[in-house]
């Protein structure tokens, strides 16, 4: 038996959700990126437990992935397993007077809609992004000054040899959309946020007001991964894209958004490889005309 078949055999047996050649554009709000050679829809700590120490076992690559908000996957797709998390990994609680924790695989959405039911504001800046929470914590996602480092108190984990381990303050090493989690090779499962007592109908005023001004300047009725490019210190990366005269410009069904520029937007049809050279395009323009050099914040994987 192949080692792909064996690992397959194995998170089937183990309740997990397989399927072989499983095209990737259906996860990733891109809607960019060939197939997995197996994706693993993961439903308990236990079923995950045994799918990382099988791969382990066997040499497979394992990637997670969570709501494929910030992820361009490769035209030719991903080798090894895709594991998604789901089941057990969607709960969300209040666990203290000021805390939720909430299971890798809630949506943002959800942990802020959490966070009101019980008064506890910190989490407003969050609502409106595409993401889930491990995906959120695991690149310290943030927006209008807000980060996940400042409302993160402690992230459980699952290491690829299957043990469970927690990190706390300065373990995480959250940095500008960094954390330990991209160096240590652990599955962030689960995340309490530590937030404060405040006014539900405030909170949700709050959250209206972030969401409005992100529909005001974002193109979010189309396929995207959110802001390409990090903030090149002392700039804004849409503004410079835009000083060079680049809005609109497109390679394939690629283009940049007309109505924010830091964004790449899929205008349909659009591949891998069209995003990637326009990326270059950009980058190469904004590096002669104004001396910056934009990094890419967006995940570029697979083949």
């Amino acid at each position: 038996m192949k080692p792909l078949e064996e690992l397959e055999r194995a998170a089937v047996s183990a309740g997990c959700l397989a399927v072989c050649g499983e095209p990737m554009s259906r996860h990733t709000t891109f809607r960019v990126g060939g197939p997995a050679d197996l994706f693993l829809t993961v439903l308990s700590p236990e079923a995950l437990c045994l799918v990382l120490k099988k791969a382990r076992d066997l040499s497979i690559p394992v990637m997670m992935i969570g709501n494929g908000s910030n992820l361009l996957v490769g035209d030719k797709g991903i080798r090894g397993c895709v594991v998604l998390l789901s089941g057990e990994f969607t709960q969300a609680r209040r666990s203290s007077d000021t805390e939720i924790r909430c299971g890798a695989a809630v949506s943002l959405a959800g942990a802020c809609n959490t966070a009101k039911k019980y008064n506890l504001s910190g989490l407003e800046f969050a609502w409106g992004i595409p993401g889930s929470v491990g995906g959120a914590v695991y690149m310290n996602a943030g927006a209008y000054g807000g980060e996940m480092r400042q409302v993160v108190s402690s992230v459980r984990c699952m290491y690829p040899e299957g043990t469970i381990g927690e990190l706390r303050g300065d373990e995480l090493a959250f940095e500008y959309r960094h954390s330990a989690f991209m160096e240590n090779g652990a599955v962030i499962t689960d995340v309490t946020f530590s937030l404060t007592p405040g006014n539900r109908d405030s909170i949700a005023l709050s959250m209206e007001d972030f969401y409005n001004r992100r529909k005001e300047k974002q193109p979010l009725n189309k396929p995207s991964a959110g802001s390409v490019f990090k903030r090149p210190e002392g700039h804004f990366a849409g503004s410079l894209i835009e000083q060079c005269g680049l809005k609109g410009v497109s390679v394939g069904g690629a283009a940049v958004s007309e109505k924010h520029a830091g964004f790449i937007i899929n205008t349909g049809g659009a591949t891998c490889a069209d995003v990637l050279e326009l990326i270059e395009k950009i980058q190469d323009t904004v590096r002669k005309e104004t001396g910056v050099s934009l990094e890419c914040e967006i995940r570029k994987v697979g083949e």
